[in-house]
């Protein structure tokens, strides 16, 4: 019977997806390569094509990269440049990969756009299924209404949206590691150790530190869950039941590390520890050298710290403050207000307590250890926190499934009309949010915060500006019967592949763009008459603590914008 019960709910899933199907690719199809979309295209098809090589794979895992390159085997006359310096020799050591991935993309071949779309299209599928993971998950915690509820959510939250068509790791680390969740979640409301389940969540966690270093994060958290009671009552005492728990969590991690070093092709050799409190250990060889050395990398930067922006300042250590204010501007207002709504009611009713505990736990402590890292650079690292408090809203609509007695009518009629009521009053605001930005969702901003327009004054980056509007500059052009343009591009792409005519203004990281910061060729004071195209990181100078050079255009309105992320002055004398 539950079976049957079911049917209507997994067929109301079908339009959600082809909705979300036709957003996703509609909007993806003017998107030009953003800032580290060739970097990850490049380490996937040079995984397949040395036949397992994952010398790229650093920073990066290779299992999502693998899977955005699987495409392009069906184009033969991809040429891979292995004969180049950053594949031979690694050189130069520290960029070597954004090296080769320039030379794959621009130089060695010539059909950057069909190979962009091609990759970005198995992150389409991956976004599909983070959606029908939270649907599982939130209809066995909440029922089935929750389940749609929550899979409308993930599949049209709008940084889900943005991030869940490009050839990045973001949405893989945070769909495996939400998916291990899940699996864990299930695994530990079963009597005795069932072995198939656990067999599962170790694939599962394997899957996760195979996509993205950083889901390496929720390990300690994993223990904490372990050892709460926050699962059914099993026979005899507690700390035997909580001492199974963390055998089966440890077990599942050991298991985890072969399905990663399968991932990683079994790759042996030399340890290269970047690291010179762990460079002792480079005589030495060992599984999955790169991974290991990946993981060194990425906790000597989020100590470090990169370049970052907030509210028109620069840091290079990073912002205390950056993701909680990225978060509460870059959230949609009904995600904000349904948030606090659903913790509170979930958390002070008896029969979901220990369901909502379990998903709030981890994504507060996700959350505090990405204010501790001094790697501040986008929105997109707080993605795998979005699935656990999107399942966690979607119980909302639970509310009404109390077996508690109320304790007034006017609370009973509260629980089972008015929070189903409100759930999904705040959905279809949360809808129109996401159509208003449609096809821009990159630059998402809620209207608290100003919106997209507004956006680009308190944060930068991925946040806003990833180098994603260059084709649609290309447009704009032809549209307005403009010829030439003075371009302050920020973006990895080649302005010149899409036949643009432009003088280089300063920008980042092209160096046709990046070697005029110290000299811009235009009085900064009085820009000499022109069309002036500024992407909107430039305009900010983000990656500059002295902002000189573009302040005259910051104090003025754009004439026109390119999407959200480049904006048009026309000065005249």
């Amino acid at each position: 019977m539950t079976k049957w019960r079911s049917i209507p709910a997994v067929w109301t899933a079908v339009p959600l997806i082809l909705l979300f199907f036709w957003l996703a690719l509609h909007s993806m199809a003017l998107d030009s390569p953003t800032m580290d979309e060739q970097n990850h295209l490049a380490r996937g098809i040079a995984f397949w094509r040395s036949g397992g090589d994952p010398r790229l794979s650093l920073e990066h895992p290779p299992l999502v990269n693998s899977l955005s390159a699987l495409p392009l085997l069906t184009l033969p006359d991809v040429v891979v440049p292995f004969d180049h310096p950053s594949w031979v020799e690694m050189s130069p050591p520290d960029i070597y990969w954004y090296v080769f991935a320039e030379e794959l993309l621009w130089h060695a071949n010539q059909d950057v756009t069909r190979m962009i779309f091609l990759g970005r299209l198995p992150v389409i599928f991956l976004t599909i299924g983070l959606g029908l993971v939270g649907f599982h998950f939130a209809r066995e915690l909440w029922g089935d209404g929750a389940g749609l509820l929550a899979l409308f959510l993930l599949l049209f939250e709008p940084n889900i949206l943005a991030h869940g068509r490009l050839i990045t790791t973001d949405l893989g680390g945070a769909l495996f590691s939400f998916l291990a969740l899940y699996l864990l979640w299930r695994l530990w409301q079963t009597k005795g150790w069932n072995w198939r389940r656990w067999l599962w969540v170790g694939v599962a966690l394997g899957l996760a530190f195979g996509s993205k270093l950083s889901t390496l994060g929720f390990l300690p958290i994993l223990g904490v869950l372990a050892l709460l009671p926050l699962y059914p009552p099993q026979p005899g005492p507690y700390w035997q039941t909580a001492g199974r728990h963390v055998m089966q969590l440890g077990t599942a991690v050991l298991l985890s590390l072969l399905i990663t070093w399968i991932i990683f092709g079994f790759e042996w050799g030399p340890f290269r520890f970047p690291s010179e409190t762990l460079q002792f250990l480079n005589s030495a060889n060992g599984p999955m050298p790169t991974f290991w050395a990946g993981l060194d990398q990425i906790l000597n930067v989020s100590r470090g710290g990169r370049a970052a922006f907030l509210l028109g300042e620069f840091s290079d250590e990073g912002f205390p403050l950056y993701f909680p204010v990225a978060f509460l501007v870059k959230t949609p207002l009904a995600i904000l207000i349904a948030l606090p709504s659903a913790a509170i009611v979930l958390l002070w009713q008896r029969q979901t307590r220990q369901q909502a505990l379990y998903l709030l736990i981890p994504a507060l402590y996700y959350f505090g250890l990405s204010m501790w890292s001094g790697v501040n650079i986008g929105y997109r690292h707080l993605l795998p926190i979005l699935p656990l408090l999107l399942v966690l809203i979607s119980g909302l609509v639970a509310g009404g499934k109390s077996s508690e007695k109320p304790i007034t009518d006017y609370r009973a009629r509260f629980t089972n009309y008015g929070l189903p009521v409100t759930a999904y009053a705040l959905a279809a605001i949360f809808l129109l949010e996401t159509l208003t930005i449609h096809p821009h969702y990159l630059s998402f901003f809620n209207v608290v915060a100003g919106g997209p327009a507004n956006g680009p004054r308190l944060l930068a980056d991925s946040n806003v500006d990833w180098g994603q509007d260059l084709r649609r500059l290309q447009i704009w052009m032809a549209e307005n019967e403009v010829e030439s343009v003075k371009l302050g591009w920020f973006g990895t792409a080649v302005p010149a592949y899409y036949g643009l005519n432009y003088e280089p203004l300063p920008g980042f990281p092209r160096p046709e763009f990046y070697s005029l910061w110290n000299s811009p060729p235009f009085d900064p004071a009085q820009p000499e008459p022109g069309i002036y195209a500024i992407s909107a990181s430039s305009l900010w100078e983000s990656h500059w603590a002295n902002k000189t050079v573009y302040p005259w255009f910051r104090a003025r309105e754009p004439d026109d914008r390119v999407g959200y992320s480049i904006w048009i002055y026309r000065v005249i004398e």
